[in-house]
């Protein structure tokens, strides 16, 4: 029986995925830093994580057990995708599941900060009447400046335009423009065009820092920023300053350079008590409907990896979608050089080993392979295939 270990409050739906399955599992309720986690994965072969736990090097080389990784959250930067590949862990993630959470919590934001919400909220709750249009603005006209047109901005977009805002968005891809929403070509004109300015890019390296004083200075006058997208992608001291300057009339940030690892634990920001700025702990992903849609989603991935050998959208190992394991399958992962399979089928026909059927594909220095054959095979037929040069990673999934 495989083990599964899930920490950070994944939700019990994955539980229930797995133990159908019957898969072990193991929970923890929050993050675990690298040693803890490296002596926690004995003995594990799936590991469910969310956006705080990082999955190094180190550890993937200390836990020579795990198979799979399922991050329950859209985000995989926390994993070294690399390292994983080359131990032939898959790794998996959530890339649809919570993308309405996180679209309205923007649109949710923009209309607070549009509105001053949060200062006439504020004057509230000191005991002060401060009733004022000034400053208040309907949504309706304004111009949404989307940065990042992939899930989540191109459904942002769709809701911005029925609310009847204007949008426009910039991304390094070429994207298809949903309804009447406009494609900028460079970053500085999405910017200088914009009242309110969305960020929703991914995690990779290059966009570290994508986001300083250079590029608040080309935002319009008393116009809007969020980020809903990676906390290391904007610098908080040129935000803090931007807005106490009065250039940004407001701001709404839901991710962080760096967050705290457990719920309760203190936080940190030069944005903290400013009074038009709307800070959140994470939480663009966080409703009930997105976490439970995750856990089914995440662990069901996880599921059929380890049962099928199936790594259908794993986002660092090729992809194949088997059928549901009839027979007993042989899951090769090998390096991607010339010949690989015909060894391994030399190997088969050497031990009288049947093939009945056989499905392989490749990705960049990585070939994958599901060979299916009749019945239980050999020990000599493993350590055949395993002592194979090119082999990455064996498993034999039986019937």
């Amino acid at each position: 029986m495989p083990t599964a270990l899930l920490l950070e409050n994944i939700h019990p739906q994955a539980t229930t995925v797995l133990d159908a399955a019957g898969v072990e599992v193991l929970t923890r309720s929050g993050a675990l830093g690298e040693d803890e986690l490296t002596a926690s994965l004995g003995g594990v072969q799936l590991l469910g994580i969310r956006s705080t736990t990082r999955v190094t090097q180190a550890v993937l080389d200390a836990a020579p057990d795990l198979v799979a990784i399922g991050a329950f959250c859209i985000g995989v930067n926390q994993i070294d995708l690399a390292a994983a590949a080359r131990r032939g862990v898959a790794v998996f993630n959530a890339p649809f599941s919570n993308t309405r959470s996180v679209v309205e919590l923007a649109l949710a934001e923009v209309i607070a900060l549009t509105r001053r919400l949060t200062e006439f909220n504020a004057a509230l709750h000191a005991g002060v009447w401060e009733k004022s249009a000034t400053g208040a603005h309907e949504v309706r006209g304004r111009r949404l400046g989307i940065v990042g047109y992939g899930n989540i901005g191109s459904q942002l977009s769709v809701l911005a335009e029925a609310l009847g805002m204007t949008v426009g968005f910039y991304d390094t891809a070429e994207k298809l423009a949903l309804g009447n929403a406009r494609r900028f070509s460079s970053l500085e004109e999405v910017l200088a065009w914009a009242d309110v300015v969305t960020l929703h890019v991914d995690g990779r390296e290059g966009n570290g820092g994508l986001f300083g004083d250079e590029q608040f200075s080309r935002m319009r006058p008393g116009g809007l920023f969020l980020n809903l997208s990676r906390g290391f992608v904007v610098d908080h001291e040129a935000l803090h300053d931007h807005l106490v300057s009065g250039h940004l009339a407001g701001a709404a940030v839901d991710v962080f350079p760096e967050e705290p690892a457990r719920r309760g634990d203190p936080f940190s920001s030069l944005l903290r008590g400013l009074p038009n700025v709307v800070l959140t702990p994470h939480i663009g992903g966080s409703t009930e409907e997105a976490q439970e849609d995750i856990g089914r989603f995440v662990a069901g991935k996880l599921r059929d990896y380890a049962t099928s050998g199936s790594t259908s959208l794993s986002v660092n190992l090729p992809q194949v979608v088997p059928d549901r394991v009839q027979v007993h399958r042989l899951a090769h992962l090998h390096r991607n050089v010339p010949g690989v399979l015909a060894k391994a089928n030399s190997v088969l026909a050497d031990h009288g080993v049947n093939v009945v059927g056989q499905q392989l594909t490749t990705r960049g220095e990585l070939g994958y392979v599901l060979t299916d054959v009749p019945g239980r095979v050999d020990d000599d037929v493993v350590a055949a295939l395993q002592a194979l040069p090119e082999t990455v990673r064996l498993r034999v999934l039986p019937a």
